[in-house]
């Protein structure tokens, strides 16, 4: 079994693996200010309450879009379970042609995704990540990683719209029962949640345009499950599709024994 770390701006997603199969999953509160000896209790007391016996983790891999943590996650994994975990960036095998101007700013999160996405399906694809930003990527006919689009994240954009008025309040991410809202939280709703569906069908419209042909599109984080069932196109939900991209990474740069 292998513990696979998805580094995120708001949560720290940890997996464990096994058979390439995600057996448990926890979450934790991203806190840049935590101590890498904090982080492996806070590790090691997620995964008891989960079940996990942490002496049978054979191994780990991070991925991680929060740089300054980075260290201390390494540093935290080796006191958890003995040994530092390989971690995605430079060096690492991805097998991913990745066909943008500077390959080097492709974020550690759309290349796990990309090489989850071509584990699963047969591409063209288009892969969405609703988490604090909402990511939308292009892998074309032949595999190649050819870029995307960066949008603020459904949460982040919400209270952002409270903050910066003076009437709107914090609502619920829940879809109301219908597109024309009669009351002010129920039109915030449905801006939130149809507004965000009817973006991500015209975005998935004019990426196949681009592409040339029509893509299976995958969706995974925190925000997707109600967004997806209120979008028109046909999006597969994967809500381990990081933690399974991270399995695959384990396997092809495994340390040998």
């Amino acid at each position: 079994m292998i513990l696979a770390i998805d580094t995120g701006n708001t949560n720290v997603v940890l997996g464990c693996i096994e058979n390439g199969e995600v057996r448990s999953v926890a979450r934790m509160a991203t806190d840049i200010h935590r101590t890498a000896d904090e982080y492996a209790v806070a590790m090691r007391d997620i995964l008891a309450f989960h079940g996990v016996d942490v002496s049978r983790l054979e191994g780990a891999i991070l991925s991680s879009v929060v740089w300054p943590l980075n260290t201390t996650l390494r540093q935290a994994v080796k006191q958890l379970i003995g040994t530092e975990p390989l971690a995605v960036g430079r060096g690492l095998k991805t097998g991913l042609d990745i066909r943008i101007d500077d390959p080097g700013q492709v974020g550690a999160d759309l290349v796990v995704g990309a090489v989850a996405g071509l584990a699963l399906c047969e591409p063209p694809l288009i892969l969405i990540d609703m988490g604090t930003a909402t990511t939308l990527t292009a892998v074309d006919a032949a595999g190649r990683f050819v870029g995307g689009a960066i949008v603020p994240g459904l949460r982040l954009s919400m209270e952002a719209l409270s903050q910066g008025t003076s009437q709107l309040p914090r609502v619920s991410l829940e879809a109301p029962v219908k597109c024309i809202g009669t009351n002010t939280v129920a039109s915030m709703q449905s801006g939130a949640i149809f507004g965000t569906a009817a973006m991500i069908d015209g975005m998935i419209d004019r990426m196949e345009e681009e592409l040339g042909s029509s893509a299976t599109v995958i969706a995974t984080g925190g925000l997707a499950g109600c967004v997806v069932a209120c979008c028109r196109r046909e999006i597969r939900w994967e809500p381990d599709l990081l933690l399974k991209g991270l399995a695959v990474l384990w396997e092809k740069n495994r340390p040998k024994k």
